[in-house]
């Protein structure tokens, strides 16, 4: 008589697993959370004068539109806003309210138009709005942006909280930064150059190549160097403003 011995193998049940204690979310995970577009902050709405320059025909095709993405991502997000993110997470985790409140009005300050001053006030606004929703899962961001009594909070600003909240590194931090940002950006050039999605893949890829030299030039600047001047930007954006036809909200 022949007996067969079966090897008891555990397959995880829907009561086994509740009774698993829950593993905490890591820096890594906190941060892709943070860079999805799915973040209903509204960077999805937004082309930050992307829309502008394809209208003036300086952005047309594949490789203008990748161009254009890498200036700005060097020449304007590197300098300014990421710079931004990267000396006021260390000053949310210290607790430094004051800081905070000198780089939220320098964020304010440097917005060259209209639109642009009300992005970052509106995406800001929808950032504590985001974390309060989520309730003990927000880390306590809304609670730390409500103390700083920012009237109101810029985007960076809100989200260097949300990114500090992480526990992720610095670098990690910002590189999520700047990846939701160029994945946002890579989107409104599929809609509105208009753009298949190999093609924006491969703008996304080059973009990310260049991430890690945006984030070092970021955290590099101190206040006597970080700056907002991108002069072309700005004359696009006053004249997205009263653009014809648009599908974006700068």
């Amino acid at each position: 008589m022949v007996t067969t011995t079966h090897t008891a193998t555990a397959i995880p049940t829907r009561m086994n697993m509740a009774e698993a204690p829950a593993r905490p979310v890591g820096g890594l995970l906190r941060t892709l959370w943070l860079a999805s577009p799915a973040l209903p902050v509204g960077g999805f709405s937004y082309s930050e004068g992307l829309e502008a320059a394809i209208d003036a025909a300086l952005v047309h095709d594949e490789h203008s539109a990748a161009d254009w993405l890498t200036d700005q991502l060097h020449l304007a997000l590197a300098r300014s806003d990421l710079a931004v993110v990267a000396q006021a997470i260390p000053a949310w985790r210290a607790g430094d309210l004051p800081r905070i409140a000198v780089l939220n009005q320098w964020v304010l300050a440097t917005r060259e138009t209209q639109e642009f001053r009300l992005q970052t006030e509106q995406m800001g606004r929808s950032m504590q709005v985001w974390a309060q929703s989520l309730g003990e899962l927000g880390d306590g961001v809304s609670e730390q942006l409500q103390a700083a009594q920012l009237q109101p909070p810029t985007y960076p600003v809100a989200m260097a909280c949300a990114a500090a909240a992480s526990g992720a590194d610095l670098h990690d931090s910002l590189s999520g930064v700047a990846f939701g940002w160029a994945e946002n950006m890579v989107q409104a050039a599929i809609k509105s150059v208009p753009l298949g999605q190999n093609a924006g893949q491969r703008i996304l890829a080059r973009l990310v190549r260049e991430i890690p030299a945006a984030v070092d030039q970021a955290m590099a600047l101190d206040d006597d160097h970080r700056q907002a001047f991108t002069p072309m930007l700005a004359i696009l954006s006053a004249r997205h403003e009263t653009q014809y036809s648009r599908l974006f909200r700068s």
